[in-house]
């Protein structure tokens, strides 16, 4: 079970991501990532790659990084929309940033 999952579809999303995921970590949720879209960009930022070194579960949408990444490895598992939907059921909350 997750408590908190964060849903990760656009690029301008690390100002609120860094901060929640600190958040969660110092209140010991189990905490939950999916980007997708152009949110998949933000696994390139150190900082943010930092702040969900803690959480649970984090996925990139294959599709998504493929489209915005190319070949660049992936820091997180890679998925799809069956894996967040799965991630959803399992979430007690979910934040789409």
């Amino acid at each position: 079970m997750l408590d908190l999952l964060l849903v990760v579809s656009t690029d301008r999303a690390a100002e609120l991501l860094v901060p929640l995921a600190a958040a969660a970590r110092r209140r010991n949720t189990v905490l939950g990532c999916f980007f997708t879209n152009d949110g998949v960009k933000l696994l390139g930022n150190e900082e943010v790659r930092a702040a969900i070194e803690a959480a649970g579960t984090a996925i990139a949408c294959e599709h998504s990084w493929g489209r915005h990444m190319g070949d660049a490895r992936c820091p997180v598992e890679l998925g799809s929309q069956t894996d967040h939907s799965a991630l959803v059921a399992r979430a007690a909350r979910v934040v789409a940033i």
